[in-house]
């Protein structure tokens, strides 16, 4: 079974899917926020054990740029899917140079008005001429903000999803976890099976809160 991360949150909470349209990408540009408060968002990604010494970047015209130095090799950000949405994440030092680094350039040529199409062709073309690269071990993000403001199909405010862990392991599949048939929180949930982003989402109990320091 080959599931995106947006298929998979389909299948489990269905009200709560976020969708990725090409309008997104192409027509309307994530509105910027109060600086302290993307801040904050992107810290609440992860405990304070991990997020407290990371690097944070925040939304400004043309892309990401830092915002606080960090001095652990985590990288914080609020992902934008969607112009409204606030995603939340956290990358340890080898997510951060790999995955992360793909995402801040989709995040740029969006800046740019490509089209979502244009946008995966040229990280395509990047991934395989060695601008980037993939997670030589296992990667980590953390997903677990209280404060993620998501948006279904629709367009409609749907509020927040669980919080998770997602595992990247490049080309692993469901089945090489034993894992068959429709995902379920009560196991571990492999998206991108067996693709060059595929990771391993793992709920967890409990959100971190954004607090402002």
């Amino acid at each position: 079974m080959k599931i995106g991360v947006m298929g998979v949150i389909a299948l489990l909470a269905p009200s709560t899917a976020i969708a990725q349209s090409d309008t997104a990408y192409s027509t309307q540009l994530p509105p910027l926020i109060d600086e302290a408060r993307e801040i904050a968002l992107a810290r609440s990604a992860a405990p304070d054990a991990v997020s407290a010494e990371a690097t944070v970047l925040v939304l400004r015209r043309g892309g990401y740029a830092v915002a606080v130095e960090g001095t652990n090799g985590v990288t914080c950000y609020v992902s934008r899917s969607r112009p409204e949405s606030l995603e939340p994440h956290c990358f340890d030092q080898e997510g951060s140079e790999t995955i992360l680094a793909m995402q801040l350039r989709r995040a740029e040529l969006r800046e740019q008005a490509k089209s979502r199409e244009d946008i995966e062709q040229t990280l395509a073309r990047e991934l395989a001429d060695g601008t980037f690269r993939l997670p030589s071990r296992p990667a980590m993000s953390y997903m677990m903000s209280g404060g993620q403001v998501l948006y279904n199909e629709e367009g409609q405010h749907v509020g927040k999803w669980r919080p998770h862990l997602m595992i990247y392991v490049p080309f692993i599949t469901s089945e090489q976890l034993g894992l068959y048939g429709a995902p379920s929180t009560e196991a571990a949930i492999v998206v991108d099976s067996g693709k060059p982003t595929a990771n391993i989402m793992v709920v967890v109990e409990s959100f971190v809160e954004p607090t402002t320091r």
